[in-house]
């Protein structure tokens, strides 16, 4: 089995040199790029390669990054932007691309900075990832002291200024318009759209943006070829992806395995099934703005097309598993908190909506829930639904809550019933 994220990482976790990383082939696919292809053939091949971003929408890479117009025709500077703002709750894979592998990260940057004609990177990492931030910014100094960066790179006439960016440390600064506007110094809240960021993102200029693994999958693909990433995947999005598990399994982590992985394989194989005495009750399957899925999806294929078929989103490929001795009420209650803590307050779905339906759980849970609880939950997640607010945030919100009552309503009723939370 090809792993072209992990195998480079060394197993006592320390981060790669970059010796080490050129020893390993690093930066051969930045001198191939840049020596051998246009930004448009790179654009071109990584269309062909089925890569689709790695953050949780799933969007195709090569299509977003061919909406950049053409250099000759835009005010510059042009901007990439690889968005290192990871909160969502489970996950953390990007965090071990960063802190195993920096120069990964620096060359998928700036690969994906030359395919667009960028004259500015920015690794935008969250304020938490104190490790990452020490490596990546030794990376960035080393990839500039061998010209990698900087002034005409590798004597090929492109020049790259690229820069770690701290993040402000909320949640809303990984959507993409949040972030654009903390970059710029302002409030992380969303812009409308259109304009797209690709006409007028980053200070009004052109700017992509690009999740952290989604850009560490660029050097393969250039180095190796679409083709061959088509190939070691088992569906039909190319390449491999980095799966998570967390909650009561025996072996929570994380996995570099063939995109299309079935979900049973994940959860048995790798993260070692179930503790002993309990039994696999739900999934959040993309992390924790997902729909939960049950143990009749099991056999589900990790992808971007077969989860939506089974009634959830692929999202970041890093499950949170529920068992049958967690309260599923407690467990949404407390990421329905989360998110309503998190919300910019920009749109007034959001901004009420989910602190209301936080309140709402936290009467149910506590034993002050009314039989019309239930209902106001449900419309709650009627009118933050997608095409309600001004970002996806509400949105993802609520679908592990509106699952959750589709699943588990006798969880709910029984807390209403009993006045009491029974897992207590």
């Amino acid at each position: 089995m090809e792993k072209p994220l992990t195998k480079m990482m060394r197993p006592d976790g320390e981060p790669l040199s970059l010796g080490e990383y050129e020893a390993a082939g690093g930066y051969q696919a930045l001198r191939k790029a840049l020596g051998a292809m246009t930004p448009t053939a790179v654009v071109e091949e990584v269309k062909k390669s089925n890569l689709r971003g790695r953050g949780g929408a799933g969007f195709p890479t090569g299509l977003k990054w061919g909406f950049m117009p053409k250099a000759d025709r835009v005010r510059r500077p042009r901007y990439f932007v690889v968005n290192a703002d990871e909160m969502e709750p489970g996950t953390w894979k990007d965090r071990m691309l960063m802190e195993g592998n920096p120069h990964q990260v620096v060359e998928g940057a700036l690969l994906g900075a030359y395919a667009v004609e960028a004259d500015v990177g920015y690794i935008f990492l969250r304020a938490e990832y104190a490790k990452a931030a020490r490596v990546l910014r030794r990376a960035i100094a080393e990839a500039y002291g061998a010209g990698y960066a900087g002034k005409n790179v590798l004597g090929s006439g492109w020049a790259l200024e690229l820069s770690l960016h701290i993040s402000a440390g909320r949640y809303m600064c990984g959507e993409e318009m949040g972030l654009i506007n903390a970059l710029e110094g302002r409030r992380a809240n969303p812009r409308n759209k259109p304009p797209h960021p690709q006409l007028a993102g980053l200070w009004g200029l052109p700017t992509i943006v690009s999740n952290t693994e989604t850009v560490c999958n660029a050097p393969h693909i250039i180095l190796n070829g679409a083709e061959w990433y088509k190939g070691i995947s088992r569906s039909s999005d190319g390449g491999t992806k980095i799966y998570g598990a967390s909650g009561k399994v025996k072996r929570p982590g994380l996995w570099e395995l063939p995109m299309g992985t079935p979900l049973r394989e994940v959860l048995e194989e790798h993260a070692g099934g179930m503790r002993d005495g309990l039994k696999f009750r739900g999934v959040l399957p993309g992390g924790a703005s997902t729909d939960f899925l049950g143990p009749e999806h099991l056999d589900v294929k990790m992808d971007f097309d077969s989860v939506p078929k089974a009634g959830s989103r692929m999202g970041t490929g890093t499950m949170i598993i529920l068992d049958d001795h967690t309260c599923p009420v407690g467990m949404v209650r407390n990421l329905e908190r989360f998110f309503a803590r998190e919300s910019c307050g920009w749109c007034t779905p959001c901004r009420d909506g989910l602190p209301w339906a936080a309140q709402v759980l936290d009467a149910i849970e506590e034993g002050r829930g009314e039989p019309g609880d239930l209902d106001v939950l449900a419309d709650l997640c009627r009118l933050m639904a997608p095409g309600h607010t001004y970002c996806a945030l509400a949105a993802g919100a609520v679908e592990p809550l509106q699952s959750a009552l589709k699943l588990f309503r006798e969880e709910f009723e029984r807390h209403i019933r009993d006045k009491r939370c029974p897992w207590r």
